[in-house]
């Protein structure tokens, strides 16, 4: 249980995190689990702060239907599968509409925690969700480029497989036509046949 007690120190310390001064608190985490699976979003939206946990609202609704779909309910998923993100705070609102992207400082200051999480699970498959999270590994022009296929990446701590996916916002229509679509439902599959989705499944 060293593993997990290192994890619950590193939350403690990324929960008292002041570092940008535009971003609005709290700082959002995932549930304290050693995974295998690292999942990695873009920043928490308005409601998840009060929420207390990632994808609380209505994005996550979608996302929880995907993984139900390939055998985790989202009590299950939250429970095996450590959720960060590129930026753990809510970046605000953009004037003309939407979350404000986080800055390219906000991500800097934000990196070194993700940084940690990677050194602490060592984790055998990636999920970034969104171009944002998807960008801070792989340089890509559009979706359809990377949607579908898995990557190999090479880490500090050995090979690590990744699978990019859409973002499962509301606002957008990318993952409910074509050929977002087909593209998601190849994706899904890449996980569910992945050996660490396996693992968190038995």
């Amino acid at each position: 249980m060293k593993n997990l007690e290192s994890i619950l120190e590193h939350q403690q310390s990324l929960s008292q995190c002041r570092l940008c001064r535009s971003m609005i608190g709290p700082v959002v985490m995932g549930t304290a689990t050693t995974s295998p699976i690292l999942l990695i979003g873009q920043a928490p939206g308005d409601k998840e702060g009060s929420a207390g946990k990632p994808f609380a609202w209505t994005a996550g609704k979608t996302l929880f239907k995907w993984f139900a779909a390939i055998g985790l309910s989202e009590t299950q998923f939250r429970n095996r599968v450590y959720m960060a993100a590129v930026c753990r705070c809510f970046p605000g609102k953009n004037p003309k509409g939407g979350d404000r992207v986080p800055s390219k400082t906000e991500i800097a200051n934000c990196k070194r925690w993700l940084d940690r999480e990677v050194e602490l699970l060592q984790p055998k498959l990636l999920l970034p969700v969104g171009k944002l999270a998807i960008s801070q590994f792989l340089e890509f022009d559009k979706l359809v480029d990377i949607i579908g296929q898995q990557q190999s990446l090479s880490l500090a701590h050995g090979e690590v497989d990744l699978i990019p996916l859409p973002h499962p916002s509301g606002a957008s229509t990318w993952h409910r036509t074509e050929p977002g679509k087909s593209l998601l439902e190849q994706a899904l599959k890449l996980i569910q046949r992945h050996p660490a989705w396996q693992v968190v499944c038995d």
